[in-house]
């Protein structure tokens, strides 16, 4: 090896010289092109940071991000936090509270982070103890038939299938449901459950929260308890003050409009005018309106059918799945915000967050003006809550207003009596506060921080896409209710739609998505079926009932269907009267039919399940059928379980224990959405 390498050595050493004049003009040539290249990619650079553009200002801007992106321990440890609030939301309000107690921390020198679960390396949960005082709340809600909401899915599988070691982790759980149906709470449940089992020690007890009572009531008594509990775990005190901080800064645009300005988009800039798919809640589909006709034939009650386009969207749906609908605010209370604040509505704006750790750039997608705002993006019809009144106090100049926004916001039995009643009971609106307290000048740019995002509308679907593949269709009631103060309120979605007829060629569109659902008909057509469904109850099983008759018209076998339907009266409210008379006719159907005001004394679907307790046992219990249920699920579906447990009893032949047992193996309560329920017993 020795001798081969000086070989090679004096070779090199004796030869002519290693580069010619021609090897020497290439390298100066290549070493030119390569300056020049790097002095214009700098001037581009340059260029580019003094036009002013940011990807910060632009929440829709595509940026790579990598795995430490989404450390959450990394962003508490550089920003010298140790609160971390994790929220499961599929409406707002969960994300909501979860930026409330995150803002409250730092009253009790806590400071607070607000994350999405989705966002974030949940596995980090294992090192939060790495943080001194530290302390992750979670705001969990439960949505559809007792699961997480989407973006707290992984976070939940990932405590079901995992066995993390979370010794050292301090925790708080507060849930959001509804009593009115069976799996109340129980994403929160079973989180509480679970991070104990892991090891994590629980600071404070689970909070419940009910909205089909009053939920803001439930959190603010549950927090008023939490941060004293807070208090004596880490052995610190509250500072005493009452701090009001903006989480967004204003930046106006009065001179030059910035290039991109967002005008009802959800996401992508341009996305309801350049429609590409797959469609979604942030990328929805702006379907046309075909038919837009009402279906009462008389009374002071308006029910519509709908029918919306979706032929080329590539959107495809079942029989009982949802119709989401983006829907606008009324114009004229856009205008009455507008006045009462005393803004040009015109003026181009954007709120940019304060917390450069936060992954939520913007409240809602800016630059906007503040009429797009108001009209698209915020919720100015629900009753604001307390903290919304708290920080209203500050712009009042009458001390008697003041003082009675205060005590509405404050936990004290007087204050919350008085929120109740005037806010909630009187039906309340941000519009109607303002008008009533004429020295609160509120800010507009805080109003926006401040409200909720508007939220889409669900609805059953009404058809099948066996004989409507390129429509979905909907039934709804159109919402206006008087309020104790005299005013007129308004349903945002309904009223909105309601004026959409599409006549003398006139085209309406409507921003729409697709939300699939387990409510489902029987996997075998020869399932038999009972379907209850007064009002507008009807809708997903008027699905159901095409789907049977599209199956016998193919000359499939087909079960029995069986609808119990109500309504006021017959000549009044009995919605799809023709269609159902003729699937009746065909032998597809059997009704049994309750006119609640045709008669002296009031007759309702339930007092028809009462009398045909051997039905229901034969379809239930001898033929292993489906039982539905959709309609109001706070006292009709409860009736309705009653009268299934009594026919199990009595037609079964068994004892309340064991029909009991029957109906838990055998059946189970699902949410649709809002107001409907599904009682399946199989």
């Amino acid at each position: 090896m020795e001798v081969e390498a000086d070989v090679g050595t004096e070779q090199i050493s004796s030869s002519d010289a290693l580069f010619g004049p021609l090897d020497i003009f290439l390298l100066v040539a290549l070493l030119g092109v390569t300056v020049w290249w790097l002095i214009r990619n700098r001037k581009q650079s340059d260029a580019i940071a003094s036009s002013g553009k940011s990807y910060s200002i632009q929440p829709t801007s595509m940026t790579l991000q990598t795995s430490t992106d989404n450390s959450f321990i990394k962003k508490l440890k550089s920003s010298g936090r140790s609160l971390v609030v994790f929220y499961g939301s599929q409406t707002g309000t969960g994300e909501e509270f979860a930026g409330r107690l995150a803002k409250e921390g730092i009253r009790y020198r806590l400071k607070g982070m607000v994350a999405d679960p989705e966002e974030c390396e949940m596995e980090e949960l294992v090192t939060l103890k790495s943080i001194p005082n530290s302390l992750a709340v979670f705001c969990l809600a439960t949505y559809g038939e007792g699961d997480p909401t989407d973006n707290a899915m992984e976070f939940y599988e990932w405590l079901q299938s995992g066995d993390a070691d979370l010794k050292g982790l301090n925790y708080a759980v507060f849930g959001l449901g509804n009593k009115t149906y069976e799996h109340y709470n129980q994403v929160a449940v079973y989180v509480d459950k679970r991070l104990e089992e892991l090891g994590a020690t629980r600071v404070y007890d689970l909070g419940l929260g009910d909205d089909d009572a009053n939920i803001e009531d439930d959190f603010i008594t549950w927090k008023d308890k939490f941060w004293p509990a807070v208090c004596e775990y880490f052995g610190i005190e509250s500072t005493g003050e009452d701090v009001s901080m903006r989480q967004y800064k204003l930046i106006e645009y009065k001179d030059e409009l910035p290039e991109r300005i967002y005008t009802g988009e959800m996401a992508r800039l341009h996305s309801l005018t350049n429609q590409r798919p797959p469609y979604d809640a942030k990328n929805p589909f702006l379907a046309k309106i075909k038919v837009n006709r009402e279906l009462h034939k008389n009374g002071d009650r308006s029910c519509m059918h709908i029918e919306f386009d979706i032929e080329g969207s590539k959107m495809r749906y079942d029989s009982g799945d949802h119709l989401a609908v983006y829907p606008t605010n009324n114009p004229e209370l856009v205008e009455q915000i507008g006045k009462l604040t005393n803004v040009d509505l015109d003026t181009v704006f954007t709120l940019l967050n304060t917390d450069e750790e936060s992954s939520k750039k913007h409240p809602f997608p800016c630059p906007t003006s503040y009429r797009t705002a108001l009209t698209h993006y915020i919720d100015i019809t629900m009753n604001p809550r307390t903290h919304v009144l708290k920080e209203l106090s500050e712009y009042c100049t009458d001390p008697s207003e003041k003082e009675k926004l205060k005590l509405m916001s404050s936990t004290s039995p007087e204050g919350k009596a008085l929120y109740q009643q005037w806010i909630i009971q009187d039906n309340r609106t941000i519009v109607h506060v303002l008008e009533d307290l004429s020295s609160c000048k509120a800010s507009l740019d805080h109003l926006c921080e401040l409200l909720p995002r508007l939220q889409p509308r669900y609805y059953s679907i009404s058809s099948s896409p066996k004989l409507y593949p390129n429509t979905v269709h909907i039934t709804a009631v159109v919402v206006e209710y008087d309020t104790p103060t005299g005013r007129l309120n308004k349903g945002v979605a309904t009223t909105w739609l309601a004026r959409k007829q599409p006549a003398d060629g006139e085209v309406h569109t409507v921003p729409i998505f697709i939300r699939k659902s387990q409510f489902r008909l029987p996997t075998k057509a020869q399932t038999p079926i009972i379907m209850v469904g007064p009002g507008t109850g009807l809708a997903p099983f008027r699905g159901f009932i095409q789907e049977r008759q599209f199956l016998k018209d193919d000359d499939k076998q087909v079960g029995e269907t069986i609808l119990y339907f109500g309504c006021r009266k017959k000549a009044e409210d009995f919605i799809y009267e023709e269609e159902l008379l003729d699937y009746e006719k065909k032998n597809t159907l059997q009704m049994r039919i309750a006119f609640s005001r045709d008669q002296s004394h009031k007759v309702y679907v339930t007092h028809l399940l009462e009398n045909n307790l051997d039905e229901i046992w034969r379809v239930i219990g001898v033929n292993n059928g489906h039982f539905y249920v959709c309609g109001d699920a706070r006292t009709m579906a409860g009736d309705v379980h009653k009268t299934v447990l009594k026919a199990i009893m009595e037609k079964g032949q068994l004892n309340e224990q064991q029909a009991t047992a029957f109906f838990e193996k055998n059946g189970n309560a699902k949410t649709i959405f809002g107001r409907c329920l599904e009682l399946i017993i199989y």
